[in-house]
């Protein structure tokens, strides 16, 4: 039987004070959740969580629309690592624009970048596969909110998927949408 964090443990009536560790899930967050704890009417994230894992908090964020892998921890010092812009993790993530990408366009956003309102945007473009345009592999070392949409919008693409497969040194591998690992 595990012991939760908010369990309350006695041994011959007084209380046991739990030295607690800091713990890190991987959640492969499914589209139409938000990354919230008040969801204001839509499906949050700790929908999907067990109690046990509740207040954790996510490391960055995933738009609603998005899906993939988040990260939730205890350990801000973990969290202050992945996210602090001047450690430079790397994220990777599936994208699927409505139209192909043109080769002009392409270069734009991986060679020099685009001007968004809030800084230049550059990541570098994978096709997924050689003979589709529309599939790209997105790799970033930043994270603006809704950064790659941003991107392709202000040439005139629609992102319809967007899909994290990796954050740092840690990965989806496999884990089915909706479902937890304990990393």
């Amino acid at each position: 039987m595990d012991v939760l964090v908010t369990d309350k443990v006695t041994l011959d009536g007084q209380p046991i004070k739990a030295v607690v560790e800091n713990v890190t899930i991987i959640l492969n967050k499914p589209r139409g959740y938000v990354v919230s704890r008040n969801g204001q009417g839509s499906k949050t994230i700790y929908d999907l969580l067990s109690p046990g894992y509740r207040s954790l908090n996510p490391v960055g964020r995933l738009d609603k629309d998005s899906s993939g892998l988040l990260l939730l921890t205890s350990d801000g010092q973990l969290a202050n690592e992945l996210t602090h812009p001047s450690r430079q993790k790397l994220k990777i993530y599936e994208v699927q624009l409505d139209k192909p990408l043109e080769p002009l366009h392409r270069q734009m956003i991986s060679d020099h970048g685009l001007m968004l309102e809030d800084g230049l945007s550059k990541l570098q473009l994978d096709r997924q596969t050689d003979s589709d345009d529309t599939r790209w592999i997105v790799h970033m070392h930043e994270g603006r909110n809704r950064q790659i949409r941003r991107t392709f919008a202000a040439l005139g693409y629609t992102v319809q998927t967007l899909h994290r497969t990796q954050f740092g040194p840690y990965t989806l591998d496999g884990l089915a949408k909706g479902s937890v690992k304990v990393t």
